[in-house]
């Protein structure tokens, strides 16, 4: 369907890459990685890999 998400500055990945996940499944751990002043999420969801406003997709 052409639609992606991205999550970055995780301490640690649960999922890998394609694995299906459900609602409520854990699927990383919030980290502290690269020039950032704390612990935070970076997400995305990207249509056919251009990033789209998350908003418009969630509930």
């Amino acid at each position: 369907d052409g639609f992606a998400s991205v999550y970055a500055h995780n301490r640690k990945n649960l999922v890998r890459e394609g694995q299906k996940v459900e609602r409520g499944d854990a699927i990383g751990e919030v980290g502290q990685t690269g020039r950032v002043s704390a612990p935070h999420l970076h997400f995305e969801i990207r249509k056919d890999n251009i990033a789209v406003d998350p908003l418009y997709y969630l509930p």
